[in-house]
This record gives structure tokens, C-alpha cells and sequence, in this order.
């Protein structure tokens, strides 16, 4: 697992619903850490190293969708998660939840903030979406925020999903407006998800109007 060295970091307490998460994030996307060289070796550029470590505005769209979430008896995964904000919610509400990101120091902050918050460790493995040789298993419910940076991702989240997702299981994905969301749901089709595209009905806790979509698709196994 890597650590860290000079980079700055902050503490802010994030208020989701009445809920209270305790979180340690990079001070801002100017901060940069590898003098191992995992992180290039992995193809992360300096300018892209930093960005797992913001709070962006589709992971607190995430986190709000799933404050009242109906997660009894289901196993979750996250996927990206970057600093995990929904993960560790979910984990302070005891579901049963697992992340995973590609970068190589998603782990150090997650372990950090589960620790924040006094709650169980959190299941965590790096992963690459492309490749096929994780022991994950599969769940019930997968989610994430902000994937679909490039067209390639599409296809290679879709897949993934589908390597990882329960016959019957539930698929939510915020996505911020990157022009992809079609896409992705003619590859979920594909796999026998039905889908729904819905804006968020109360962001006033973000600082600018949301101009994205909850991507939900659901199958029956």
C-alpha cells in the first residue's frame, strides 16, 4: 500500500443528510506524491495523480442517493471510488460494502477515514477494469460516480460490471455530463439491464447546479 509524502492534505467533516463523515482529503489537485514511481509505472500521470483525491460533486451526489438506500442483506461494491465518500457511508450504515479503485493510493486514505470515523475496516482491492483476474466475486449492487472519462471506459466498465454483478442486481452510477451516459446504457442493455436516467432532486448541498444524471439499471435475474 503506498503512503505518503509531501503532499498537504485537509480534514473536513461532511454532512450527508443528518449524518456526519469525518474525511482526509488532498488539499487540492496541485498535490502530487509517487517517489517510488508505482503510480507512473501504472500509467498515472503527475497531472492526473491528485485527482482520486478531491471530493467531486457527482461522489456527494452518490453519498446523498445513498443516505436512505436500500442496502439490507446486499453486497456492495464500489467502483472508482477515489476517497469513497459513499463507502464510507455505507459502511457507518453496516452494509456490506467493498471498494475498489486503480490507483495506488486510494487504500492509504481509505484506511485513514474509516479510522476517522471509528467504523470496520472497509474490503478494498486495486484493480484495473481491463483486466479479468480479480477474486472479488459478485454483488447485488455496484455503484459509482464520474467514470466515464473516456470512450474506451465504457466498454471496459460495462464488462466489468458484468463480470461482478449478481444475476439479479442493481447498478447506480452518477454520472456528471460527459456526453457518455448513452453509451453506457446500450452496453448494459446489452448484458439484460433495463435503465432509468433521473436528475437528483435536491443538490442545494453542492455549490453549483448539477448538470448530470443518476444512471440506474436493474436486472432480474
Amino acid at each position: 500500500m503506498t503512503s505518503l509524502t509531501s503532499v498537504r492534505v485537509r480534514y473536513q467533516t461532511i454532512e450527508i443528510g443528518n449524518t456526519d463523515i469525518h474525511i482526509c482529503t488532498l488539499r487540492d489537485n496541485q498535490q502530487f506524491s509517487d517517489p517510488d514511481g508505482e503510480a507512473s509505472d501504472l500509467g498515472i500521470c503527475s497531472a492526473s495523480w491528485p485527482l482520486f483525491g478531491i471530493v467531486w460533486p457527482s461522489s456527494l451526489v452518490l453519498a446523498n442517493h445513498m443516505l436512505n438506500y436500500d442496502i439490507a442483506g446486499k453486497r456492495i461494491l464500489e467502483v472508482g471510488c477515489g476517497m469513497a465518500l459513499s463507502s464510507l457511508l455505507l459502511n457507518h450504515r453496516h452494509a456490506d460494502i467493498t471498494a475498489t479503485d486503480y490507483h495506488p493510493t486510494v487504500e492509504y486514505f481509505l484506511d485513514k477515514n474509516t479510522a476517522l470515523n471509528n467504523n470496520k475496516e472497509i474490503a478494498f482491492e486495486r484493480l484495473d477494469w481491463a483486466e479479468d483476474n480479480s477474486h472479488l466475486g459478485r454483488f447485488d449492487m455496484i455503484i459509482g460516480s464520474d467514470l466515464l472519462y473516456e470512450d474506451p471506459h465504457v466498454e471496459m466498465l460495462a464488462a466489468f460490471i458484468e463480470r461482478h454483478a449478481n444475476p439479479n442486481c442493481e447498478v447506480i452510477i452518477v454520472d456528471p455530463g460527459r456526453g457518455r451516459k448513452n453509451k453506457l446504457t446500450k452496453q448494459m442493455e446489452s448484458f439484460g439491464f433495463s435503465s432509468q436516467h433521473v436528475k437528483p432532486t435536491d443538490t442545494s448541498y453542492l455549490e453549483l447546479p448539477f448538470k448530470g444524471y443518476i444512471l440506474t439499471f436493474s436486472r432480474k435475474g
